[in-house]
């Protein structure tokens, strides 16, 4: 029978995750490439390291309609300034970038030439989870394809969202391999020189050019890449002229790793993250991402060299020496400021406020744990895999592992719910829920005051959250899970029906 995890079995597992740190150092060593040195910086000179500034292809919609195809497929493909065999859409990493506006039509066939099966989520939109809409129990299945229609509602907020596969035992591999890509929802315009979409997202490659394989003890932490890449690029340089205001799509697309990102010297204002946004451009110094969260900015630059980077986030509890090796500081860009200055940017628009439904009384109230415990095996229906032969630790919420057959949460069509979201275990584990957005109303103890909108919230290590689920429309069947991708192909993952 499974029990919770003592203080003691965390402490384990923190020196487990210091092996998993040795493991991916040797898988970087092994390559015979010096990236990075060990404070993250990336070595000048080094071997795909500061290349010029590219980002994906851009598809937007004829008369309101976007029809596109995904081909899913091992390709090989220049990373880090070598050849390298990887999981692509469409033969890039990452894939097109979708521009679409509240109203549009996304029609979409994902075809699967994988060794495995497959699917599509299009994370952070409120659009329909039934047959070919947002489904993540759609099976795709080696050389079969399927047709997806995602009907964007007319009042679709917009901001920065992404896709990426969903087929539950296989979602950390094929986002590790690089299946993802970004889409934004225009609306809201605001003025500027240029926009930037900025998609985050880590790997590892084996001497030979292969996406590199993750033992057991990277699972139970969840992996995280010895590249971390911005658009596929190792540490790409950028450029601008003083004075400019640049609007940046910045997307968490890793597996694990958290982003704490800074870009000192450079004005730097906050305008929305996920599918939520501010009351008026916020000036920030740093912006922390959780796996799957996305971040608005926008960027006024000044004259210089800045750097853009992630200065590293502790996500195991302060259980492991200064978390070291968990979510570590890494560079990530370059940003060169010269030239003539830009003239002023004309002020940015007001925004409409966010609806607030603190006023509304929830019409139901649940309690949702995070479980990790030991003695059992950690697995997923469905495909899971786990930690090692015999295996060591299960994973799941309330208790139970995840169960595709089994409705966890049965909730009515037109209610707002109130959730809290526990976390008793040693390591953090952001929450996301599909389909249905999430106003923040507690974040471990902090009362938002203006409507905080996520559909990821990271609940940190011995902390809670209490958020309102918006379920007044989208009748259907879904999940909620971890965005530790290893954790949720492991089990912690469970479903919610709206009926």
């Amino acid at each position: 029978m499974s029990r919770p995890i003592s203080r003691r079995e965390a402490l384990v597992l923190g020196g487990l995750g210091t092996a998993g740190v040795v493991v991916g150092a040797w898988g970087l060593s092994r390559t015979g490439l010096p990236w990075t040195a060990a404070d993250g910086v990336a070595v000048p000179g080094a071997p795909g390291v500061g290349a010029g500034w590219t980002e994906p292809e851009v598809l937007r919609p004829t008369d309101g309609l976007l029809r596109t195809e995904l081909v899913a497929a091992r390709t090989e493909v220049e990373l880090a300034g070598r050849r390298a065999r990887t999981l692509t859409y469409n033969g890039t990493v990452p894939g097109p970038t979708w521009r679409i506006r509240p109203g549009d039509v996304l029609e979409v066939r994902v075809v699967n030439e994988l060794d495995a099966p497959t699917n599509l989520h299009t994370h952070g939109l409120a659009v329909s989870p039934q047959g070919n809409g947002d489904n993540p129990f759609v099976t795709i299945e080696p050389g079969e394809a399927f047709d997806y229609r995602f009907e964007i509602p007319e009042d679709h907020p917009a901001g920065v969202f992404w896709y990426h596969p969903h087929h539950h035992g296989h979602v950390a591999d094929q986002i590790f391999g690089g299946l993802y890509g970004t889409i934004v929802v225009d609306g809201d315009d605001v003025p500027v020189a240029r926009e930037r979409v900025v998609m985050v997202a880590d790997t590892s490659l084996t001497a030979d050019g292969e996406v590199r394989s993750v033992g057991a003890r990277e699972q139970m932490l969840g992996r995280e890449g010895d590249l971390v890449l911005v658009n596929g690029q190792l540490a790409p340089v950028l450029s601008a002229r003083p004075g400019e205001r640049e609007r940046w799509r910045v997307v968490n697309a890793c597996t694990s790793r958290y982003l704490r990102l800074a870009l000192p010297g450079q004005d730097v204002q906050l305008i929305g993250i996920d599918g939520g946004h501010e009351p008026e451009p916020t000036d920030v110094e740093e912006v922390l991402l959780a796996p799957g969260n996305r971040a608005d900015l926008l960027l006024t630059t000044r004259a210089g060299t800045g750097v853009l980077r992630s200065r590293g986030h502790d996500r195991v509890g302060g259980m492991m020496m200064g978390g070291a090796g968990l979510s570590g500081p890494v560079v990530l860009a370059t940003l060169e400021v010269a030239g003539e200055p830009a003239v002023a940017p004309e002020p940015v628009p007001a925004r409409p406020a966010a609806a607030d439904l603190r006023d509304r009384q929830p019409d139901a109230r649940r309690e949702i744990t995070f479980t990790m415990a030991m003695g059992g095996m950690m697995r997923g229906a469905g495909g899971g895999r786990g930690p090692g032969p015999g295996g060591t630790m299960s994973v799941g919420f309330d208790g139970r592992e995840f169960d595709p057959d089994r409705t966890d949460q049965a909730v009515a069509l037109g209610t707002v719910e109130e959730w809290t979201i526990r976390n008793p275990t040693p390591l953090s584990h952001p929450f996301h829920l599909h389909v249905w957005p999430m106003q923040v109303v507690d974040d471990d103890g902090e009362v938002p005051t203006a409507p905080r909108w996520r559909d990821v919230v990271d609940v940190p290590a011995g902390g809670s959250v209490r958020v309102l689920v918006d379920a007044r429309r989208h009748p259907g069947r879904s999940v909620y899970h971890c965005h530790v991708l290893d954790h949720e192909d492991a089990g912690m993952m469970a479903t919610v029906e709206v009926g």
